[in-house]
């Protein structure tokens, strides 16, 4: 099944590294238009240079750091000055640093919070009315497997990733009418920056080497190795697509079969 974007504008935030990156790399290659969102302005500017390009395909960046809600509202109300229709938005931001939840700070919650809810609230409150227009629109949340399975030490992660995927659900049933789905992606333990830290910071905890924890890690997953971002890019260009349309509200783990849970 191929699947052709062409003529589709979407935002890919978190694109400049792993799962982002590899998001906006799949929907460039499928022919989208990509407006890139991340805070290093000049890592966006050479992750532009390096995607696909058609003949009439166009992509732009917007640097943004989404710990500042106002700056984000700003920053999309200037795109869309441009870009009228928004038909994709992938909401993608890393997540909180690793600690167990009794002993996060409240202000720890309301930090993860604002970056992880608050701002996908004011993204998605900008491109619905361009997707209501078109009669389509697709809403895809990265969160994790700490939705479904709460993760080890990672206390203030699992407890926003829940929130996010309430928000998610109630979108889904309130924008499916309009030809707009909501959906999310659920990445086990995916190589990436974030999964190397932990890695690292486990391995330091439990007195072993980062070779041994990573095999601990691999040890847990039926699939026999460590998820690669290009797993989450393929799911989340089904999730795109027109294919698609009747698939609204779900959250599906791209984990290779991590979760104990149903």
């Amino acid at each position: 099944m191929t699947f052709n974007f062409k003529g589709k504008n979407a935002i890919v935030c978190g694109s400049t590294q792993g799962i982002g990156r590899a998001i906006a790399v799949k929907f460039a290659e499928m022919g989208a238009n990509l407006v890139l969102v991340s805070r290093n302005e000049q890592v966006l500017q050479r992750t532009v240079t390096e995607l696909s390009r058609q003949p009439g395909q166009y992509h732009q960046f917007a640097a943004v750091d989404f710990s500042e809600p106002d700056a984000v509202r700003e920053k999309i109300t200037g795109l869309l000055e441009n870009i009228p229709i928004i038909h994709i938005l992938v909401n993608n931001t890393g997540g909180p640093p690793p600690g167990r939840a009794i002993d996060a700070e409240p202000e720890s919650y309301l930090k993860a919070f604002k970056q992880q809810v608050i701002t996908s609230q004011i993204l998605a409150q900008a491109v619905v009315p361009g997707m209501k227009r078109a009669g389509f629109g697709r809403i895809i949340n990265v969160i994790s497997t700490g939705l479904r399975q709460p993760v080890k030490n990672l206390g203030v992660s699992n407890t926003i990733r829940g929130a996010v995927g309430s928000w998610s659900k109630t979108l889904s049933r309130e924008l499916g009418q309009y030809g707009i789905t909501v959906n999310n992606l659920l990445p086990g333990y995916t190589f990436t920056s974030r999964l190397q830290h932990l890695i690292e910071n486990r391995a330091k905890e439990q007195g072993k080497t980062i070779e041994q924890m990573t095999q601990n890690m691999i040890s847990e997953i039926p699939a026999g190795r460590l998820g690669k971002p290009e797993d989450l890019a393929y799911a989340a260009c089904f999730l795109a697509s027109e294919e698609a349309s009747f698939i609204n509200g779900v959250s599906l783990p791209v984990d290779g079969g991590f979760l104990s849970c149903v």
